[in-house]
């Protein structure tokens, strides 16, 4: 995850509401990146996985995770401050996961931005 930040006026259009997305999801929720292109109506999982990876260390980035809930690669104690932090829903890791990382219960965190921000569209 880039700690990098652009200025708002040099973020790409989709970067920008990509972003602005990450913000709006609630503390203990999260969304899929796939979630997050189908709330936008536009691109897909890799697009918001692209943007997240260049932009999105200003935002949540925690709450945009794979659909499989497991934790993203270098970043899972990071991550796992922040869910516990958060009390998002986890799942115990299985005795043969690589080094016993829980995940996130998706069942139980996602969030389908139903709770959409009000004057969003």
């Amino acid at each position: 995850m880039s700690e990098e930040s652009l200025p708002a006026d040099d973020l790409p259009d989709y970067a920008e509401r990509v972003l602005e997305v990450a913000d709006l999801i609630p503390p203990g929720r999260v969304m899929t990146y796939g979630d997050v292109a189908e709330w936008l109506e536009e691109g897909g999982p890799r697009q918001v996985g692209r943007v997240m990876a260049l932009y999105g260390g200003a935002v949540p980035w925690w709450r945009v995770v794979r659909a499989d809930g497991v934790l993203l690669p270098g970043h899972e104690l990071e991550a796992l401050d922040h869910y516990r932090e958060e009390a998002t829903p986890l799942k115990e890791a299985s005795r043969a996961s690589e080094g016993h990382v829980p995940r996130v219960d998706m069942r139980r965190a996602r969030w389908d931005g139903d709770e959409r921000a009000q004057g969003h569209t």
